[in-house]
């Protein structure tokens, strides 16, 4: 049988921006709280942003490395590099 939950759960959007604190009450205050609400999206963003192409750029050297590698290891067993 399903227990009823008389309180509603929120998720972690609602629980960071979403408190009766929080509720704007005028114009004014509705257009800090939106503004807010997209820096701290931009923020997550541009930090998000920055991890990805960080380990992009780490694959790439280890790709480079790798192909270095590889090439020295054929070069070792007398293959010749055929491009």
């Amino acid at each position: 049988m399903a227990e009823n939950n008389p309180e509603p759960t929120a998720t972690d959007v609602e629980s960071n921006y979403t408190t009766s604190a929080n509720d704007p009450k005028n114009m004014r205050e509705v257009t800090q709280y939106v503004q807010s609400l997209l820096q701290t999206m931009q923020d997550k963003f541009q930090s998000m942003s920055d991890q990805i192409i960080n380990r992009i750029d780490e694959m790439g050297t280890r790709v480079d490395e790798l192909e270095k590698n590889i090439t020295d290891l054929m070069t070792q067993a007398g293959v010749e590099n055929e491009k």
